[in-house]
């Protein structure tokens, strides 16, 4: 396909506005923005969403494991590429981490994780920069010229589609939409640990696992993740107790 094209572009927002009018909540609309960004733009990249919660930043959904341990080795080091895109609302683009030094801290570990080369691009809500669409590669320089434009083309689309969202939710939908994405994000995480446990796997390799089960049986990856950490415990995944917050702390982050 050629992504640089206007058809695919047209194609692309009628399916994402189609994504959101079907998806019911915010949670399950970023599942599917973050796969469809990793189809179009490469589908060799892992693909993240970074959100800001409670005065920190945090992964909201992700088509691959490696991009939640990036975003958590740029969250631990306070620097790295997703960071800058969701503070200065510009397009951050690294074609070679190796010799990339601009954020020290984050480097190596990332480096050590597999990523070589990385694309983060801002979401803008009513001028403010909510979010950060990334995009992480084990290859160098993955990120051409037209993909990357491609890119920001699907990143603006994203945008309207989540303005729109956003400007028809009350506060307490928001509230609710962001409070399960972080608990999602949990009970992914600690159904990994136990696949990880069990078969003796990478976390790159439980994350496929889990989602050629969800895609198998067609249920949501979160679902699929409480019915490994039932069976194995005995109960229910234990979710992470989270404080309000209002539509303003979601849209008001960012420039």
């Amino acid at each position: 396909m050629d992504n640089t094209s206007p058809a695919p572009l047209a194609d692309l927002n009628a399916e994402l506005f189609s994504l959101l009018a079907g998806s019911p909540g915010m949670g399950e609309f970023l599942e599917h923005v973050v796969v469809l960004a990793s189809d179009v733009v490469d589908p060799a990249a892992a693909c993240g969403l970074t959100a800001h919660r409670d005065g920190q930043p945090f992964t909201a959904a992700t088509s691959a494991e490696l991009a939640a341990r990036v975003d958590e080795i740029q969250y631990d080091a306070d620097q790295g590429p997703c960071l800058e895109a969701l503070h200065t609302g510009r397009a951050v683009w690294v074609d070679d981490l190796s010799v990339d030094v601009r954020w020290p801290r984050y480097r190596m570990p990332a480096l050590a994780a597999g990523v070589a080369s990385s694309l983060s691009l801002p979401l803008r809500v009513d001028g403010h920069t909510v979010a950060a669409l990334n995009l992480y590669s084990v290859q160098a320089r993955a990120f051409t010229s037209p993909a990357r434009q491609f890119a920001e083309a699907y990143a603006a689309q994203c945008a309207a589609a989540l303005t729109l969202a956003l400007r028809h939710a009350s506060q307490a939908q928001v509230e609710e939409q962001l409070n399960a994405a972080l608990a999602s994000r949990s009970v992914i995480d600690q159904a990994l640990g136990i696949l990880m446990g069990q078969q003796l796997c990478t976390p790159t390799r439980a994350f496929q696992l889990l989602r050629e089960a969800s895609q198998h049986r067609n249920r949501k990856l979160r679902d699929v993740a409480a019915d490994v950490i039932t069976r194995v415990t005995g109960q229910p995944p234990q979710e992470p107790s989270v404080s309000r917050a209002t539509p303003s702390e979601f849209v008001r982050y960012g420039s």
